[in-house]
């Protein structure tokens, strides 16, 4: 009587290929996964700037209308929720998070770097505002385009 060896599964040929292709796939999928994540804090850091700077001048739109005096808010207004922000100051994405990346730093003139704590740089006296970082090595972002 003969016994049918019915043996099923990969050899070993099988397995090294698919083990290849999912490297492959990786070493495609790495770069484009780099790419979105460098995009979602640009567009992070343009929407804080965005809600920042609409708050700061409807603020002052209020003090021109209220007190007959246009004022740009103090850093300390600025920084006090339910004064400019009703809420609490955005995180500059590409502030470390040791260096507190939701406050506010005098800054003078745009676009240049105040320290190295404080996510945003205000100037009271214009009411610019700016993210008080690089753009830690994103290319896409250039310091003017703050």
């Amino acid at each position: 009587m003969r016994l049918k060896n019915n043996q099923s599964g990969f050899t070993l040929i099988e397995l090294v290929m698919i083990i290849v292709i999912l490297g492959i796939l990786a070493a495609v999928a790495i770069p484009k996964y780099q790419d979105l994540s460098s995009e979602a804090k640009q567009a992070a850091a343009r929407s804080s700037l965005g809600s920042l700077r609409s708050g700061i001048t409807i603020f002052y739109a209020n003090e021109a209308v209220t007190n007959g005096t246009a004022v740009w808010p103090t850093i300390t207004q600025l920084s006090t929720s339910g004064t400019v922000m009703a809420q609490a100051l955005p995180k500059n994405p590409y502030q470390l998070s040791t260096n507190a990346p939701d406050s506010v730093v005098t800054g003078v003139t745009k676009g240049v770097i105040v320290g190295s704590r404080g996510g945003w740089a205000y100037n009271a006296t214009t009411g610019e505002l700016w993210p008080n970082t690089s753009n830690n090595g994103d290319p896409s972002v250039t310091e003017n385009e703050w």
